[in-house]
C-alpha cells in the first residue's frame, strides 16, 4: 500500500491561477529544450469513426522527477445520457519508483495550460505594441486564450471575437466576457494580489463581435485560432505584415486553420516539432511539400531560452503551432498536487 491523491474539477479550479500556469507552461517548454523531458509517442483510436475516440499524451519530465500521462476521450453521444461528452484525466507517478503519485481530472488543467501556451507565444513572437487581437473562435478555450494574452501583453486594447458558425454565439460570448475573466482571476486574487490588481485594469477593453473575417485579420496585430476546423478559415491574402498568429486548435490529425501558403512567407516555430508535422496546424503544408521540417525556425523553448531568434523585425509574420504536449499538463498537475498537499485538498487515499 502506497498513498496516492485523487483531486476532483473543483479541487484543480481552487487552485490553479493563470499567473502561475503560465510560468509553468514556460518551465516545460524550457526543460523540453534543455533535454531534461520528453514525449513517448502519441496514442489516438477512433472507437466510432465521428462519434467516439480518445487520445493519450504521456512523457517524462525527468528534471521533475516525474512521468505519466493524460488521456482525453470523446463520446458524442454523451451528453443524451446527462453525461460530458469530453472527459480528461491525467496520471502523474514518480519516475523514481513507478508509483503513481495522483490522478486529477483534466478538463480545467487543459484549459488553463492550452490558454497559456497561446499567451506565451505571443509574449515572445509578437510585436511588443500589439493593440488589436482576433480570437477565432468563441468555444470554452477562447476566454482562457484571452486572459493570457492580456496576462503576457501590455497594449492590447481592441478584441475582436469571430464564430464561423454564428455571429449571435460570438456577440454573446463578448457580452459575458468580463464576468468570465474576472471569475478566472479568483485564485489570481489570492495568490498574485498585484498582478490581479493590473488585470482588472487591463480585462476594460473594447470587445466586439465580427462578421467580416477578411477585415478583422487585415486589422489584427495578434490572432488566436481555436477551432476544430479541418479547412483554413483565414486566408494568406488578407494577413498583414507584423502579424502573429497562435494556433492552438489543430491538435490532431486533418485539422487546419490557416491557409497553409501563409507559412511561406513567415517564421515559424512550434511546441513539438514531430507533432506539428503529423497532427498539427503545418500537417498539411508539410505533405505539401510547402514547408520542410528545417522550414521551422525552434521549438519555442529555443526561443525562450534565447538559442534561437525569434521575431527579428517588425514586419515578420510569426506562426506558433501549439499542438499540445503532455509535459504542460504533467508539470501543471505536479504543481497542483504539491498545493493540494499543503492546502490539504482532495481525497487522500492508498493504494
Amino acid at each position: 500500500m502506497y498513498p496516492f491523491k485523487v483531486l476532483n474539477h473543483e479541487d484543480i479550479k481552487s487552485i490553479l491561477d493563470m499567473k502561475n500556469v503560465i510560468d509553468i507552461v514556460e518551465k516545460a517548454y524550457v526543460l523540453k529544450e534543455n533535454k531534461e523531458a520528453s514525449l513517448f509517442p502519441m496514442v489516438f483510436h477512433e472507437f466510432e469513426p465521428g462519434k467516439a475516440d480518445m487520445d493519450i499524451k504521456s512523457g517524462e519530465v525527468s528534471g521533475a522527477g516525474i512521468f505519466g500521462l493524460k488521456l482525453v476521450s470523446w463520446f458524442e453521444d454523451n451528453p443524451s445520457k446527462g453525461l460530458p461528452a469530453v472527459v480528461g484525466t491525467v496520471l502523474v507517478l514518480d519516475s523514481c519508483t513507478g508509483l503513481p503519485i495522483g490522478i486529477l481530472s483534466g478538463e480545467y488543467m487543459t484549459m488553463m495550460r492550452t490558454g497559456a501556451a497561446g499567451g506565451i507565444g505571443a509574449k515572445y513572437l509578437a510585436r511588443k505594441d500589439s493593440e488589436e487581437l482576433l480570437m477565432v473562435g468563441s468555444g470554452h478555450v477562447a476566454a482562457y486564450q484571452i486572459l493570457a494574452v492580456l496576462m503576457t501583453m501590455n497594449y492590447i486594447k481592441r478584441v475582436r471575437v469571430y464564430n464561423a458558425h454564428s455571429f449571435d454565439r460570438a456577440g454573446q460570448f463578448c457580452a459575458d466576457i468580463k464576468g468570465k475573466l474576472k471569475e478566472l482571476l479568483a485564485q489570481t486574487k489570492e495568490q498574485n494580489p498585484e498582478v490581479y490588481e493590473e488585470m482588472l485594469q487591463k480585462i476594460e477593453i473594447e470587445y466586439t463581435p465580427v462578421n467580416d473575417i477578411e477585415t478583422a485579420t487585415r486589422n489584427a496585430d495578434i490572432i488566436i485560432t481555436a477551432t476544430p476546423a479541418r479547412q483554413p478559415i483565414i486566408l494568406k491574402e488578407w494577413v498583414m505584415p507584423g502579424t502573429h498568429f497562435s494556433c492552438v486548435g489543430a491538435d490532431m490529425a486533418g485539422k487546419q486553420e490557416i491557409d497553409e501558403n501563409i507559412l511561406t512567407d513567415a517564421r515559424i516555430f512550434v511546441d513539438d516539432l514531430e507533432q506539428s508535422v503529423t497532427v498539427g496546424e503545418f500537417e498539411t503544408a508539410f505533405k505539401k511539400g510547402i514547408i520542410a521540417k528545417d522550414s521551422i525556425i525552434s521549438e519555442i523553448g529555443g526561443v525562450i531560452t534565447n538559442q534561437a531568434p525569434g521575431r527579428i523585425s517588425p514586419e515578420d509574420i510569426t506562426v506558433f503551432d501549439s499542438t499540445g504536449i503532455s509535459l504542460q499538463d504533467l508539470l501543471t498537475a505536479s504543481y497542483v498536487l504539491e498545493q493540494a498537499e499543503e492546502k490539504q485538498i482532495g481525497m487522500s487515499t492508498k493504494l
